[in-house]
């Protein structure tokens, strides 16, 4: 089952139950994210054959990055009614993604290719995220690789 079927079987459950605020919360999210991923398959001309897992996992990354934006920018206008519904979808985002690697788990991982690859200093920042990336492609932010290899290249 793919990932876009399971979402609409998780949705067809939450309207079944969404009885509760959490319910309706939940309701809401999941269309959200189908809404999206719809989009992209339009935006992209793949409304036959869909988008792939990983390609619904990308939209998913981009909905979870605007989310924890709209939740720093509602703690700035003190609207903690609306930081408790975006951290909810939140949660619901981030079910779907798959399990992200520890800072510990990357820093083995660029040791790793480091050693491998016998960098000599922090010029090499570029060839070193080249390798890392493939690597841990969905399973780590990309900011937080780099934060790494920066701290392991001792820049």
């Amino acid at each position: 089952m793919s990932l876009k079927d399971e979402l609409v079987r998780q949705m067809i459950g939450a309207a079944k139950a969404a009885k509760d605020e959490a319910g309706k919360i939940r309701l809401g999210a999941l269309r959200n994210i189908l809404a999206q991923v719809k989009n992209k398959e339009i935006a992209l001309i793949k409304r036959a054959e869909g988008l792939s897992d990983e390609e619904v996992v990308a939209v998913i990354k981009t909905m979870l990055k605007q989310s924890l934006e709209s939740i720093d920018q509602f703690k700035k206008g003190g609207r903690q009614d609306l930081v408790d519904k975006e951290e909810a979808e939140l949660k619901i985002l981030q079910s779907f993604l798959p399990p992200q690697l520890s800072r510990d788990e990357i820093k083995g991982i660029v040791s790793d290719i480091v050693k491998n690859l016998q960098i000599s200093g922090p010029n090499d920042i570029g060839r070193v995220m080249k390798d890392v990336m493939p690597k841990v492609q969905g399973k780590a932010d990309g900011k937080l690789v780099n934060e790494v290899v920066r701290e392991i290249l001792g820049q």
